[in-house]
């Protein structure tokens, strides 16, 4: 119903701002003809059951994305730590050889070479720490919604 249309809106004895769809009420507070039935209501419920679960479905795949890409370098971390680790104790293997070789203190370059690849070794396990930190805080902030 348009306010242009005079002679509809004196006949009209419903409130003024329902659809024009809409029929007036009567005294018992039941509409003489229902524009929606329980079923076209549980239809709506259905379907905007299957909007959230799509929605929920696509938070979980974006989320389970973050932790395998995170998953991905926390492994590489950890690969190269223990390929550094390796490398140190090859390398005080070969200087404990070397050692016996009196030229400028051969103890002193192994522990030098050694500590320097135990170092880099722990800046592996550090960087390791902080991806294991990100996945778990991602698993974290989740359940606190």
């Amino acid at each position: 119903m348009r306010d242009d249309e005079p002679e509809r809106a004196e006949d009209y004895t419903g409130p003024l701002d329902l659809p024009d769809h809409h029929d007036p009420v009567d005294e018992v507070g039941d509409s003489s003809s229902p524009t929606h039935s329980v079923i076209d209501d549980a239809l709506a419920l259905f379907a905007d059951g299957k909007t959230y679960a799509e929605a929920e479905l696509r938070y979980q795949k974006s989320r389970a994305g973050y932790v395998s890409n995170r998953l991905k370098g926390a492994i590489g971390f950890a690969m190269g730590a223990f390929g550094v680790l390796h490398l140190a104790l090859i390398a005080l293997t070969v200087g404990a050889v070397l050692s016996l070789v009196p030229l400028v203190g051969a103890w002193g370059a192994t522990a030098i070479v050694t500590l320097v690849l135990l170092a880099a070794a722990g800046v592996f396990v550090w960087l390791l720490k902080g991806r294991l930190d990100d996945i778990r805080e991602t698993f974290d902030s989740g359940d606190s919604e």
